[in-house]
Order: C-alpha cells, then structure tokens, then sequence
C-alpha cells in the first residue's frame, strides 16, 4: 500500500504551493524537508529591539569565516536570524577555477521564502519567445497565455502590493493590492525621465507584503504589512508572503497535509515495470535513520542545485546518470541574474521632505534594451532595481556619544542607486554535477558547479552600467559615482539568489527534461516546479512565475490522478 497520493521534496515557495493545490484537490500529501521544523515565536526575530542585538547584528567573525563562509556573504544574513540559513559548513560544494557561485540557501520550513526579497514580477511575451527568436537555449514549451491565469490566481492568494503599470515587457493582473509610495526623489527621477526617455519608466516595485488584507488571508492568520522593513528576521505578523504564513497553513487546514522536517532526501527510485518513480529515500538529519516513503506522484522542489542532484543521485540501470536523464540535460543550463553594476548619486533639493515607516520595497525600471527588437550587439537586457533615501539620520552610521547623537538627528542629502539586473544566456555547459569523491556531513555527494561569466553577461553589466550613468545625469543627478568597471570578476552566479535552469522544460525530449506542464519526459509521475525548469532566465525576479507554474502543475497532476492516468 503507498504511502501517500503525492510527496513534495522542500517546503519553499514552489513546493509551498505544489502541497496547497494538491491538499485542497483532496490528495494525501507528504512534505519532506530537509531542515528543522519552524516555531514563529521562537526563531523570528523581528521583534527583537536594537539593544537586544548584540554587535550591531553582525555575524561572529570566527563563525562566518568557518561555519557560514557563504551564507554570511548575503545583505540579510544577521546573527540573529543566522539559524534560518544553512550552515556550509554541513553541505559544503565546489566551484570550477573561473566560477564564483555563492549558493545561499535555507536551514528551516519554508525555505528561502523566509528569506526572499518578495519582488513579484510576471514575466513577458517576448521573454516566452526569446529562446526561439535569437537561438540561444530551446523554445519554451508554453506562451505568456498559458501562464497568465496562472499568475492571475497566485497574486490574489499571496497578496501583492503594486500597481498594473500597463508596460508590454512587464505584464500586470487585476488583483493587486495598494502600491507602496515612490520617495520624493524617486519621483523627481521619474518625472525627468518621462522627458528624457520616452521609452522608459520608473515604477514601484510590486511586492509580496500585504498592504491591506483580504478574508482570506485573514483567515489564514496573517496580518497588515507594518512597513518596519524587517522582512528577512521572519514576520510575526505573516505580512509578507511565505510558505510558513500562507499556503502551508492552507495545506493543513485541509486534513490531508504530513509534513516531515530533517528528512534529506538522498535518491529516489524508480520502478522499471511500472516505468514510475515508486519511492523516496531520506535520511534523517538529526538521528541519521533511513527511511523510505512511496506515494503515486512526485514533485521536486528542492531549488535548482538541489533538484539536480537528487536526480544525478538517483541512478538505475534504466538512468545509468542519472532519474529522467536520456536527455543529458539534468544538471546542464544553469542561470541566475547577472549584477555587480551600482551607481549611486546625490538627488538635489527636497530637503524638507522626508520618509514615514520603512518601505519593504523598491522602485523599479524595466527592461528598455533590445525591446521590443534586438538593436544592440549583446543579446537580451537588464532592468534596475531602484533604492533611495537620505543619508545621515536613520543610516548604517556606528558609534557613541554626543556627536554622533547629534550626527543621527540630521538628515543628509537625498541619494539614489541603480543597481542593474541582467539576463543569463542558458547554456549547455553551465552545469551542476555530483563530486566523484567528496561528501557531506551526511556521506550524500556534495555540488560542483561550472558557471563562468561569458561575453555576454559581462557586455550587458558595462551596457547597463553606462544607461545608469546617462540616465542619472540627464535627470539631473549630481556626484554620481558609476562604481567599479564590469568584469568576470564582480559579476557572478549566486549575487541575485535567483539560480534557475537545470532541468528545463522544452518541446524536445532528446533536448530537455520536462513537458510543458513540468512533466517528466522519461518519468510521467514525475514533476519539477522550482526554479530548475526555467528555459531561459529573463530579467524579472523569477519566484512569482516558480508559483505559478507550480500551482498549474499540481492542478495537471491532480486531473491525471481523478483520471486514472497516474
């Protein structure tokens, strides 16, 4: 007798979402993550006051440079919130002599949507017809159409705050809740550049933070964004969108959710007579007791590195490398989001103006480059991520005594940066494989991953690097400082968090890995919704389209089931 009708390997925003739609559908669903169960009163920290966070906050230096040598690289990794992100030390990996990948990931339920940045952007037509248009990767085996009620019903549920700013490269819905506010100098921006560039924009970011609440969500338990700007030490109010605040909740309250923490899933196995995978493997992290759970379908959901080498791990005489690999794709095509271009400068004026709260958000300018037609001599764009504010009062100055009281009561000027997105080519030599010797604290194969910067990516960071210098100067910016010159050294996978692409859907099976409904070619019980099955990386912040794909294909696998397909 199986064990369950589904398992979901992780619990972060796409496996969050795989249990919601399959529990409310009525099937028994087992949740297996790998880390430690979470308890919102004791490991959030958002309500810790300043002088209860010893150092500033900042991580131990010993413990960083030993423990969490990648994770305490990120902007959100604090000392207080460090048990929520995984220790290197227990899952270390390797990277090729000319990759410089930070993975950054999530130690607890819920993932990294504990974590996230919670920008929430669809993608676009054009980014569906990229691959085909210029050659680069497979075609996309769906269109913005297939997708867009997708998006439609994830953004009611999770509550996005934004507005639909009617832009053909980033597409809007009917659900969203009200925007949060551009500062006054993002609005000066704004302005001039409607006279400058016609054919760009700058908007406020949309955001997974609940502006105002819908009874839904209230059902759920969640609450009003207190725009504190805490986000990353977990909110006791559920405000911002995650997996622990809105659709495991979801799940549960259906009866039908079993959720297994510490379970490390190491290998699944398939079951050459039925042609289906029959069973997953764990280890429990905490007793290292082997257990194996059946059930009749399966969802990967354990981020883009992960995925990939459960699936290499998984090795039959039917998949000598590796589960639903005739293809030599699982593993291949590795994206992120290309950075390392900030260019700061001075806002003049407005200095009798101000801010109230702390906005969870940023501004944003879309992609304007190679749109709607390929005119420069690198492929795709970049879009900004926009953030503003005064210097001086409120900022990241330390220290005591009189004067630096008096320093922190005095705004300084109004500052802005453009800090610049761009697109990753998918390409085949981009890889994730398993290590032939070297293992983790666990004995599982540990990651290797070959991901250099190609021309491309460093051509588009100096394109986007000279736009945001010509657009603060021609809006009439002052002291802008460009910051360092692009290379292969400051652009690097792992700076965005946004890894995508390992076992990507397409049309062909000898090309690809997944169907178009995030199906295995060689394994039809078989699914993958994180960001694995991306097929190209656009510019957008992806994790709004990892949940729609994920609630779309978990409502695919469910009529299979009712069907008798599966």
């Amino acid at each position: 007798m199986l064990d369950f009708d589904a398992i979901v390997v992780g619990s972060g925003i796409s496996g969050g979402w795989v249990a919601k739609e399959l529990c409310e559908r009525g099937l028994k669903v087992c949740v297996l993550e790998r880390g430690a169960d979470l308890n919102m009163n004791e490991d959030y920290s958002d309500n810790l006051d300043p002088w209860e966070r010893q150092h500033f906050d900042r991580p131990k230096p010993d413990e960083a440079k030993s423990v969490y040598v990648v994770q305490s690289t990120s902007y959100a990794f604090k000392e207080s919130n460090k048990h929520l992100w995984i220790k290197d030390s227990d899952q270390p990996y390797e990277v090729s002599e000319k990759t410089n990948f930070k993975w950054r990931r999530g130690n607890r339920v819920g993932g990294r949507s504990l974590l996230w940045g919670r920008a929430s952007f669809r993608l676009a037509p054009h980014d569906f017809e990229a691959n085909k248009l210029d050659g680069h990767g497979v075609d996309w085996p769906v269109r913005y159409g297939d997708i867009a009620p997708w998006y439609d019903r994830v953004e009611k549920f999770v509550g996005i705050a934004g507005n639909n700013d009617g832009l053909t490269q980033l597409p809007g819905g009917d659900n969203y809740l009200p925007p949060f506010d551009l500062t006054c100098a993002e609005q000066a921006v704004k302005n001039e550049m409607a006279k400058n560039f016609p054919d760009r924009d700058l908007i406020i970011a949309r955001v997974a933070n609940l502006k105002r609440l819908t009874e839904e969500q209230r059902a759920l338990g969640r609450g009003q964004c207190q725009a504190r700007n805490k986000c990353f030490h977990g909110c006791s109010y559920g405000a911002y969108f995650s997996s622990n605040s809105a659709t495991i909740p979801a799940a549960e309250r259906t009866g039908n959710l079993t959720l297994i923490s510490n379970a490390i899933v190491t290998k699944m196995n398939y079951d050459a007579e039925t042609k289906r995978v029959s069973s997953v493997d764990i280890i429990d992290s905490k007793t290292r007791e082997t257990r194996r759970y059946s059930s009749k379908i399966i969802f990967l959901n354990a981020s883009t590195v992960g995925s990939a080498m459960i699936l290499l791990n998984s090795i039959s005489e039917e998949f000598p490398s590796g589960l639903a690999n005739t293809s030599d794709q699982v593993g291949r095509n590795f994206m992120d989001h290309v950075g390392g271009v900030w260019v700061e400068a001075r806002v003049p004026g407005h200095k009798d103006e101000y801010v109230y709260g702390r906005r969870p958000t940023n501004a944003y300018i879309p992609r304007f480059r190679n749109f709607p037609e390929q005119q420069e001599p690198y492929m795709r764009g970049f879009a900004y991520q926009v953030y503003s504010g005064r210097s001086g009062a409120g900022g990241w100055r330390q220290g005591i005594g009189k004067d630096f009281k008096a320093a922190n009561r005095t705004p300084g000027d109004w500052r802005i940066v453009l800090d610049a997105f761009g697109e990753i080519l998918p390409h085949q030599d981009n890889r994730v494989t398993l290590h032939k010797s070297k293992t983790d604290k666990w004995g599982q194969p540990i990651a290797v991953i070959d991901a250099p910067m190609r021309d491309n990516e460093i051509a588009l960071m100096k394109a986007a690097q000279k736009d945001a210098v010509d657009i603060l100067t021609k809006t009439g910016c002052q002291d802008i400082n460009p910051g360092k010159t692009p290379n292969d050294d400051g652009t690097n996978l792992g700076r965005r968090t946004h890894e995508m692409g390992t076992i990507r859907m397409g049309r062909d099976p000898k090309t690809s890995v997944l169907n178009g409904w995030n199906q295995a070619h060689d394994v039809p019980n078989l699914f993958v919704t994180d960001g694995s099955f991306m097929t190209s990386s656009a510019v957008q912040n992806p994790s709004l389209s990892y949940m729609a794909f994920s609630a779309r294909a978990a409502h695919y696998a469910a009529d299979l089931m009712q069907a008798g397909a599966l």
